[in-house]
This record gives structure tokens, sequence and C-alpha cells, in this order.
């Protein structure tokens, strides 16, 4: 299993970032994807989750209305657009499979880091 993210750097406020996750290894239309961050000293929080297609995709409260996450399946990549960033997203994000097999095993990928500053 990979999960390889791409897209992230430096940013103003204000502006704008669309994350890549890259995946391969499982099956990703079967499986729940999501992005995580982690700021320094702080513990890893959820950014946003979408389980499989038709299911409710849910967000971290302070990043609704700002960040869109959104799936293709056919090419097993994972996105995450966002927008108004703020110095208070600077962190590593995280791309997160949870891939049914026998049982539910979690997979993570290497994170790419976003920083948002003047």
């Amino acid at each position: 299993v990979h999960l390889v993210e791409s897209g992230g750097g430096l940013v103003q406020p204000g502006g704008s970032l669309t994350l890549s996750c890259l995946a391969s290894g499982f099956n990703f239309e079967n499986s729940e994807m999501s992005w995580y961050r982690q700021a320094p000293g702080e513990e890893r929080e959820l950014v946003a989750s979408m389980p499989v297609a038709g299911s409710s995709i849910s967000y971290g409260d302070s990043v609704k209305g700002r960040f869109t996450v959104s799936r293709d399946d056919a090419k097993s990549v994972l996105y995450l657009q966002m927008n108004y960033l703020k110095p208070e997203d600077t962190a590593v994000y995280y791309c997160n499979a949870l891939v049914p097999r026998l049982a539910i095993v979690e997979y993570w990928g290497q994170g790419t880091p976003v920083t948002v500053s003047s």
C-alpha cells in the first residue's frame, strides 16, 4: 500500500492550495479516505473524511466552508482544495485510508507540509 501526498508548500494568508494523494496497492473505491493534519506541538486532527461514493462527507470545524475534499476513484486520487488559508492552517497534512480487508486496516502517507505565512 502506498499513499503519496503532494501539493504542499508556502502560501500567503488568504491564498489557496490543492493537495493530492495518489493511492495504490488496495481497493481505493471501497475505502474511506481522509485528510488529517498535525501542527508543531499539536495532536493530529481530522481535516476531512470522505467515505465511499454516496456517503456523507465530514469536515473539521476549523475548515468548514473553506476546504473541500473530493476523490477520483478511476485515478485512485484523493484531493483537498484549501481556500482562504490562515496561518493556523500551517501543518503537515496526511492522507489516511481505512481499507476493508478481513478487518479494517489503516494506512498513512508520509505527509506534505503546508505553511501559511506572509
